[in-house]
């Protein structure tokens, strides 16, 4: 049995990506009942909550904390659950399974390491005056570009080089790009014109991704705020200081974290 005392987990599997965090998996994975908890110091903390945004020790804002929920290559939907303690990972659950997004041609799952932003929180009731459509209700998501494949729970420390707005069901779903700090390319990208100049072809495969990855479960394709265009790292910078934002005021009580459509666990 696995057991939860206080803020630590007890007879469950450990793996250490640093010397501040740690996850613990408890549960069979690609199952409902699998959850993935972060430790630092002993204690479990929350890749919503607990973990800073901003990397510590960065000279700038654009160095920030990336929690990876989906390493490349791989199907399983995992997600920061924001409605239980703690907020764990967990997998997508839909119809009673475990969700698994379908490989689109030519891609093999996700095709960069896939994951969220810590304190950051997209607003459901607000309405972004260029998107025109409400916040998801979910940390930011940002899509790291370098070579490693990630860990599922690592927390990497990347680059933020430009954002995109993708329309989900109504819905302002930002997509962050990024970089690994410690990949060999960093020093060479700094905003989207490197990402051109040095991944050719991948902006255009990210957005076709998004667009389709839907579709082979019967949904129809998403579509884009701003004509599909990633915007640079400066919009990028202020669209992820507007859900820092957001997050502050949530656990402020100034934004409810309990409604008739969501729950959060503040």
């Amino acid at each position: 049995m696995n057991i939860l005392t206080g803020r630590r987990l007890l007879n469950a599997a450990f793996v250490r990506f640093s010397s501040t965090y740690r996850t613990v998996n408890v549960g069979q994975p690609f199952t409902a009942a699998h959850r993935v908890y972060l430790e630092k110091d002993g204690k479990v903390v929350s890749p919503f909550h607990d973990i800073p945004l901003y990397a510590e020790g960065a000279k700038e804002k654009s160095i920030v904390n990336m929690v990876v929920e989906i390493p490349r290559w791989t199907n399983a939907k995992v997600e920061i659950s924001t409605g239980e303690k703690y907020n764990p990972l967990k997998q997508d659950i839909k119809k009673g399974k475990p969700r698994f997004v379908r490989n689109c041609f030519p891609y093999k799952g996700y095709i960069w390491n896939y994951g969220a932003l810590p304190q950051t929180w997209e607003d459901p009731t607000y309405i972004h005056a260029e998107t025109n459509a409400k916040g998801d209700n979910d940390p930011i998501d940002v899509i790291e570009i370098g070579e490693a494949i990630g860990k599922q729970g690592e927390i990497k420390q990347v680059k933020v080089l430009g954002v995109m707005a993708m329309l989900d069901e109504g819905e302002t779903d930002w997509k962050v790009l990024a970089i690994d700090v410690n990949d060999p390319m960093a020093s060479k990208v700094n905003d989207v014109k490197d990402v051109d100049q040095h991944f050719p072809g991948l902006i255009d495969a990210t957005r076709t991704f998004f667009r389709v990855y839907k579709v082979p479960d019967g949904k129809p394709e998403n579509t884009f705020a701003f004509n599909g265009e990633c915007k640079d790292k400066a919009y990028a910078h202020s669209v992820v200081e507007e859900t820092h934002e957001a997050w502050k005021r949530l656990i402020q009580g100034k934004v409810p974290c309990t409604t008739d459509t969501y729950k959060l666990d503040v």
